[in-house]
């Protein structure tokens, strides 16, 4: 740890890369090594969770430092707009230059988000984004799930092509911009490895002779707003024994096409002289259950959805493994505030990751919450020390200990022994939201939106589609 302050800081985000698959994670085969070199460097977070488990509703608190229920943000079809004052507006308005680059996710370009460029903007389709999840007490069947199975192949593909665009375009913002006097906060943000599981065999290569077996093999769903899930989205239901191996071999390839990408952004700091003054963060929007449990694809609360990976380094921040503390990507914007815009007060939830890698806080609690497209009830998840309790509004809760079920196979809920502790973490929950209020609002607001679009059957008819398309421009 050097004595000096960041002046700027790179955000790398990633879309959907499971914590698990990370060399500096302990991952037995996974190649990363641009991404572990970082970790090396600086401060890797175990205890490292989205504040959603889906796209859109995470992405709009990685903007803003809040929580989905306080945005709004409750699905994949109400984006960020820009209204609420996010860190890209504090970075611009402090003088530096505020650059997104990549994927965003957001309602479309013609909102202010704060930004002075906005390179490859991906933002939801149309403006309108995923109708068809809308309606959640009567789910329209969601067919286009069969696709992720279906398109696996040792393959470019359109994702893969956007990702070379985008690391490019970063490369040259880099290489024009980072030497100079002006401050930047620069959000590059990568679509791999999201599906379609398709990647370049270089690749994928290292991975082909390898079994790659589930680390939790396929298991009953017994809880009834988790069965409801996985059956509105049956990416599962396509993936039999043999393709199950090939997909999460292609997606450890994805991994490595990131990682590769990563090293990209990482070498041209290097080059142009600013890593020393550079505080940079590696992290993903959330998770993949990639077969585990039987499971493809996000928007579960166990980990392999929830959690993300969490890497800080730069010049004031220490070298080590952090695996207690709780951060979340609502602390990106405290992060960037305090890097390009200190004199501004900070008033969200969110922490900064330089401060909680310098002062551990294991008393912190951790927080997610999904209304999104499958999902019968709100659900919402807390973990506080080793254990992890969700609450599914209307139904009976999960318990987990984390320190000693770290796969989430035993659910102490029912166990009288545990009672307390559930009594506790209800109490905890309540501090950051009123679960059945957040859960009426998601609601309404749904409900109103269909009626907007003219109702669910003329939702059928609306743009139907696996994965954003990407622009084009």
């Amino acid at each position: 740890m050097t004595g000096h302050r960041a002046r700027n800081i790179v955000v790398i985000c990633s879309d959907e890369h499971n914590a698990r698959c990370l060399g500096a994670a302990g991952h037995p085969h996974v190649r990363t090594p641009n991404i572990d070199a970082l970790a090396a460097r600086g401060t890797r977070f175990e205890n490292a969770w989205t504040p959603s488990p889906i796209c859109v509703p995470a992405r709009s608190s990685m903007a803003t430092g809040r929580w989905v229920h306080e945005l709004g943000t409750w699905d994949s079809a109400q984006a960020y707009t820009g209204d609420t004052r996010g860190w890209a507006h504090m970075a611009r308005d402090a003088g530096a230059h505020s650059v997104s680059i990549g994927k965003l996710h957001f309602r479309g370009e013609d909102d202010d988000f704060g930004w002075t460029e906005s390179l490859l903007p991906m933002h939801i389709v149309d403006g309108v984004g995923w109708l068809q999840g809308l309606p959640r007490r009567d789910p329209i069947p969601y067919e286009q799930a069969s696709e992720m199975a279906r398109d696996c192949a040792i393959a470019e593909s359109s994702y893969t092509h956007y990702d070379a665009r985008v690391t490019q375009r970063s490369v040259e913002w880099i290489e024009a911009n980072a030497g100079g006097d002006r401050p930047f906060a620069l959000f590059i943000s990568l679509v791999a490895p999201h599906y379609p599981l398709a990647v370049m065999r270089t690749f994928v290569e290292p991975y082909l002779d390898l079994e790659l077996p589930p680390e939790i093999p396929p298991l009953p769903i017994t809880h009834p707003a988790v069965a409801h899930l996985a059956a509105s989205l049956p990416y599962h239901l396509a993936f039999d024994e043999d393709r199950t191996r090939f997909g999460r071999q292609l997606y450890l390839g994805l991994v490595s096409w990131l990682d590769h990408n990563v090293g990209a952004v990482l070498a041209a700091l290097d080059r142009v002289g600013a890593t020393n003054d550079t505080t940079i963060v590696y992290t993903t929007d959330h998770g993949d259950m990639i077969g585990n449990r039987g499971l493809w694809g996000k928007s579960y609360m166990w980990q392999d959805s929830v959690q993300v990976p969490m890497v800080v380094a730069g010049p004031e921040v220490p070298v080590g493994v952090d695996p207690t503390t709780a951060v979340n990507l609502i602390d990106i914007h405290a992060t960037i505030a305090a890097t390009v815009a200190a004199d501004e007060p900070d008033t969200t939830a969110g922490r900064s990751l330089v401060e909680l890698a310098n002062r551990p806080d294991s008393d912190r609690v951790n927080f997610s919450e999904y209304h999104d497209g499958g999902s019968i009830t709100g659900s919402f998840a807390l973990r506080f020390g080793s254990l992890k309790y969700i609450h599914h509004v209307g139904f009976e809760p999960e318990l987990y200990d984390l320190t000693s079920d770290p796969d989430e196979l035993h659910n102490l809920a029912p166990d009288s022994a545990y009672a307390s502790d559930l009594t506790e973490a209800e109490a905890q929950l309540r501090l950051i939201v009123n679960p059945v209020d957040a859960n009426d609002r998601a609601f309404a607001s749904q409900e109103a939106l269909i009626e907007h679009y003219g109702g669910r059957n003329a939702l059928l008819d609306a743009f139907h589609f696996d994965h954003t398309p990407i622009p084009t421009g």
